[in-house]
């Protein structure tokens, strides 16, 4: 099954959209841009080496950042394109295929962290079932950290809006509470009018 995001994806950079968007950070990355802002948030959350679940990791480049810093970190993502570049990088890493939706890896983590529009990607109607399996795998009095844009200037081309709403409502009807909530990775007071959000949340 072809993914929304895939969808997107090829739309704007064609079927070698996996080493673009790998590109896209290490040219970032070149230039002296901060890249690493949801790993610093995370650092700043729990000490390693806790376990960190990346939900929807991508090619990888947050849960390196978390490995070089100690952390324990699973990367799992449901496109095996964005994967293989995962494990092109960080071969001794633990990458795994799978949907957030379905997920089942009979683990727990200290920290589940979804970065990158995940959750405005994701297909549709399927965000309550991803809430419900983020907490399954998370430990008791684990954190959930998830930041997505809540406007167009913020997602992809072509990728909807996710109201917060929807969103809270998901999390809290998967046993999440609210903790904090911010307009971007380096902690910035949140404004809806900003839209970004980063919301923490932890298991009850």
């Amino acid at each position: 099954m072809t993914t929304r995001w895939q969808r997107i994806a090829r739309a704007q950079a064609g079927e070698q959209y996996a080493a673009a968007y790998a590109e896209r950070f290490r040219a970032n990355a070149d230039r002296g841009d901060d890249i690493h802002g949801e790993a610093r948030l995370v650092a700043g959350l729990v000490d390693p080496p806790a376990r960190v679940l990346d939900a929807g990791c991508g090619t990888g480049r947050i849960a390196v950042h978390l490995a070089e810093r100690g952390y324990r970190v699973v990367g799992v993502d449901v496109d095996e394109t964005m994967l293989a570049v995962a494990r092109a990088e960080a071969p001794e890493l633990d990458w795994r295929f799978g949907d957030l939706a379905a997920l089942e890896l009979g683990e727990e983590f200290d920290v589940v962290l979804l970065a990158g529009n995940i959750v405005p990607l994701l297909e549709p109607g399927t965000l309550p079932d991803v809430a419900r399996q983020l907490a399954a795998h998370t430990a008791p009095g684990g954190l959930v950290v998830c930041g997505f844009g809540l406007d167009e200037q913020h997602l992809p081309a072509g990728c909807p809006v996710t109201p917060l709403a929807a969103y809270d409502e998901a999390m809290a009807a998967a046993g999440l509470a609210p903790v904090e909530r911010w307009s971007g990775w380096s902690r910035e007071p949140f404004e809806e009018a900003a839209g970004y959000v980063v919301s923490l949340h932890s298991r009850r």
